[in-house]
């Protein structure tokens, strides 16, 4: 034997009737209490000091990665401090 009851009510008449708390202003009580936590916290520092926390340290390799490449694509342009050929041709010496 099978009994269906379908109970067709919103999520606040099913915690009246249930007996439980509405957390609603709580929740959105804490939740601004974050926000202005966070607004406060992201005023207070700057963008660099931020992306060096959020950012892992190996990614400090790429500023240098890109130092040597910016120096290495000046050295190839004429006039630059190598001096090299601006054609795009091989620069290695042997």
């Amino acid at each position: 034997m099978k009994i269906k009851i379908d109970v067709d009510c919103t999520p606040e008449e099913a915690r009246a009737f249930l007996g439980l708390p509405d957390v609603g202003p709580m929740q959105a009580a804490v939740m601004g209490e974050i926000e202005k936590r966070m607004m406060e916290s992201l005023k207070a520092t700057d963008p660099e000091t931020l992306l060096k926390t959020w950012l892992p340290a190996s990614l400090q390799g790429w500023e240098t990665m890109q130092k040597m490449f910016w120096s290495q694509m000046a050295a190839g342009m004429p006039g630059g401090k190598g001096g090299g050929k601006a054609s795009g041709g091989d620069t290695s010496k042997s």
